[in-house]
């Protein structure tokens, strides 16, 4: 298909059209939802996660009140690392295009998109497009990119890092496409947290607690994660989301990127000195966070370390969407694993005191494929 301006698809979710342009292809009410012990055993044995979707439920009234207190506490230090990651991109690439990776990247490009605009005075073009692991991001939707901003950077953004994956896929994913179109790409990646030390434009390198790593889809924009099945996307689609309309009266989306942009102003004077003593320091990925996982795999014995999702945000994923055997806390009462311990103890699943990583946490998946490794 020849992509040009008028194949933009409609809104989807709650994000304000103004904030982002979501290029994806709405699957509500077709796409498989499938029960997450069944989905675990299938993705184990073969079956690509993106086939089909989880059943997301709404969170607990205690969980609620976690969140709360989250949201009173949390937003200040967002706002900080915001500001600083929104001026390091620009100090780097001085025009460039955001692209946000569905889900998790898009609250935090919505967010760099709104800082640039009312601190800086800097209309930055702002987009959500998919990525998936093992199967790269929508080529459809990067080329309509290109064609509406030639001669322009694109800079993908994400919330944070884990292992390191999406900065190996992101890479993985340029290569095929220029090698698909000869356009060549550069795999650019922004995060507000790279704990994984795995790429070069990040505002911390702390595993700190987002609310927006929180919640599922009533923090991003009501949509779901991406769906590629070639029953439903075809090869001149965007690959597909479920929008989640039944949780509106649910959504904290516009309450949280409101709440964030209120302290842009604020916190002006240290986002202006972390923003300089970062821009002054060696900012070279190690990658010592795929170091430590592979360090816990030998220390509890998972040798496929698809399982080992360590950080704030991905033990999150693991306990809202996964199978979890255990979870691992460097500090027993840190206060920003409070969601975690009580999600674990909701779910039943056993928690660990691990102290000899860089991670505040990490989720186990269990081993659900009926056999040892």
């Amino acid at each position: 298909m020849n992509w040009t301006a008028s194949s933009l698809p409609p809104h989807l979710g709650s994000f304000d059209p103004d904030d982002v342009i979501l290029l994806l292809k709405d699957v509500t009410g077709q796409v498989e939802e499938r029960d997450t012990a069944l989905r675990e055993r299938d993705i184990q044995a073969g079956r690509h996660y993106s086939e089909d979707l989880p059943i997301e439920q709404v969170p607990s009234p205690a969980y609620e009140q976690v969140f709360e207190h989250l949201m009173e506490t949390q937003l200040p230090e967002v706002a900080l690392y915001t500001g600083v990651l929104t001026r390091l991109v620009l100090s780097e690439h001085p025009s460039p295009v955001l692209v946000s990776l569905v889900r998790a990247g898009v609250p935090c490009g919505v967010l760099m998109r709104r800082y640039a605009a009312r601190e800086l005075g800097r209309d930055l073009p702002h987009y959500g497009v998919s990525i998936i692991r093992g199967k790269g991001f929508d080529e459809n939707a990067i080329r309509l990119i290109l064609q509406r901003h030639p001669g322009q950077e694109i800079v993908f953004v994400d919330g944070w890092t884990g292992k390191g994956m999406i900065t190996h896929q992101l890479e993985e994913s340029c290569a095929q496409f220029h090698a698909h179109s000869g356009t060549p790409l550069r795999p650019t990646l922004a995060v507000l947290a790279d704990p994984a030390h795995s790429c070069s434009l990040y505002a911390t390198r702390e595993d700190f607690i987002n609310p927006s790593c929180c919640l599922n889809s009533t923090i991003c924009g009501l949509i779901s994660r991406t769906v590629h099945n070639k029953t439903l996307i075809g090869p001149d689609d965007f690959h597909g989301v479920r929008v989640y309309w039944e949780f509106a009266a649910k959504d904290q989306t516009a309450r949280y990127l409101d709440g964030v942009c209120r302290w842009f102003a604020p916190r002006r004077k240290e986002i202006e000195t972390q923003f300089a003593r970062l821009l002054a320091s060696d900012r070279s990925p190690d990658w010592s966070g795929m170091q430590a996982v592979r360090r816990i795999g030998e220390a509890f014995g998972v040798h496929d370390i698809n399982r080992i999702k360590p950080s704030i945000g991905e033990t999150t994923r693991v306990l809202l969407r996964r199978v979890p055997d255990r979870v691992l806390l460097r500090e027993a009462n840190h206060p920003d694993v409070a969601h975690i311990t009580l999600l674990a103890k909701e779910r039943h699943v056993p928690i660990t005191i691990y102290p000899e990583m860089p991670y505040l946490c990490c989720g186990l998946i269990a081993d659900k494929r009926g056999g040892a490794e």
